[in-house]
């Protein structure tokens, strides 16, 4: 039987395989780790590569199951590259991918840090459909794992539990999720027909919006707050005023442009707090 739908061969089979690789969801995660590694201060290259193939693992194993799931169970999507067993193999190949990193961290590392990059593989596993059909979970599940891909990426290195990091984590994990109700809301009227209950299905269009806007209103407040407290470098609120300036005009945005602009805006917001702790401009 054949990995790929639309045809056979290793190169489809590869082609279907690599469909599943989606950078712009995958890049924060995997630059969070290194982010993690570098609030660490002295940083070992192999441990940091084997964490973010982890955490990389992990959120591959998140994209096949939704597929799987989306178009094999729910019937939600028109196609799919893999087929059923094309799924099954990728997940299986994932897994072990994932398992065999844990592995040498716990060899080249520490337990801490196994313990922290674990719950990753599980958020994405159990995303769908298990996770994504409630307000909370659906929201948070991405958000949470990029929080612990920063929090395990510091912990593989340092062994220890950097409040620095934690802090970092708490504040991706409250802005993100505001940038996933707005995404979600995308599929308002659709999650609603089949009564997925995402937070806009859940508020409403226009509460779920405003609730998104205060989870990165907070985020960013709290970014000025560790700031001013000497937590965080003075120069991480050029981040701030980076990541308003584009919530600003995602603001009067359809769901869909406004999604692309906060998604994108967490890319500079996540550069701009990576120069500030790196090089300390204002320090």
């Amino acid at each position: 039987m054949s990995i790929s739908r639309r045809s056979n061969g290793a190169s489809s089979a590869l082609q279907a395989l690599a469909s599943q690789v989606h950078p712009v969801f995958m890049l924060p995660p995997v630059a969070c780790s290194w982010f993690g590694a570098f609030l660490a201060g002295e940083t070992s290259l192999l441990v940091g590569l084997v964490h973010s193939v982890a955490i990389f693992s992990a959120v591959y194993t998140a994209h096949v199951k939704d597929g799987y799931v989306d178009f094999y169970g729910r019937g939600e999507d028109d196609d799919h590259p893999l087929t059923r067993r094309g799924c099954v193999l990728a997940l299986v190949g994932a897994t072990a991918l994932f398992f065999a990193c844990l592995a040498a961290l716990w060899v080249l590392a520490n337990p801490g840090g196994v313990a922290l990059t674990l719950p990753t593989w599980f958020i994405g596993y159990f995303h769908a459909p298990q996770l994504d059909t409630n307000p909370v979970t659906a929201t948070s599940g991405y958000p949470l794992g990029i929080a612990l891909a920063i929090v395990g990426g510091s912990y593989v290195q340092a062994g220890a539990l950097s409040p620095v990091a934690v802090a970092f984590a708490a504040v991706f994990l409250v802005l993100l999720s505001g940038v996933k109700v707005i995404d979600d809301a995308q599929d308002f009227e659709y999650d609603r027909s089949i009564q997925k209950r995402t937070v806009a299905v859940a508020l409403g269009r226009e509460r779920a919006r405003t609730t998104a806007y205060a989870l990165m209103a907070l985020a960013l407040v709290a970014v000025v707050a560790f700031a001013l407290a000497a937590v965080f470098p003075p120069s991480t609120m050029l981040a701030v005023l980076g990541f308003a300036a584009v919530a600003v005009v995602a603001r009067r945005a359809d769901p869909e442009l406004a999604t692309m602009l906060l998604v994108r805006g967490s890319y500079v917001f996540l550069a701009l707090l990576l120069f500030a702790v790196w090089f300390r401009p204002l320090s």
